[in-house]
């Protein structure tokens, strides 16, 4: 599986900083992933939907830690490359770039 494209939207808020869309594979699209401030730092969010007794559920996320690992840190750069220029979409080609 391979991310062709990271769209970030920055949100200012205090412990949300953005939300994401990936593209897997330029034929699949994944919404409302979220880069969250935690308490060890940021991380990424998977979408999810709250269920009736309360709970939130994970609607789509990885099924190994490796997968996950590797999109967190595409997902990452992602937002600080936005963060940090301004609006910017992260190609395959630079997201091949960042893993180096």
């Amino acid at each position: 599986m391979r991310i062709s494209e990271v769209k970030v939207f920055p949100v200012n808020e205090e412990k949300l900083k953005a939300y994401i869309t990936v593209v897997l594979e330029n034929c699949f699209v994944v919404r409302d992933l979220k880069v969250i401030h935690g308490s060890a730092g940021l991380f990424v969010a998977m979408p999810s939907k709250r269920r009736k007794d309360g709970t939130f559920k994970d609607i789509a996320h990885p099924l190994n830690q490796e997968t996950r690992t590797a999109m967190e840190k595409i997902i990452l750069d992602a937002y600080l490359a936005e963060i940090n220029r301004g609006t910017h979409k992260l190609t395959a080609e630079e997201a091949d770039r960042a893993d180096t």
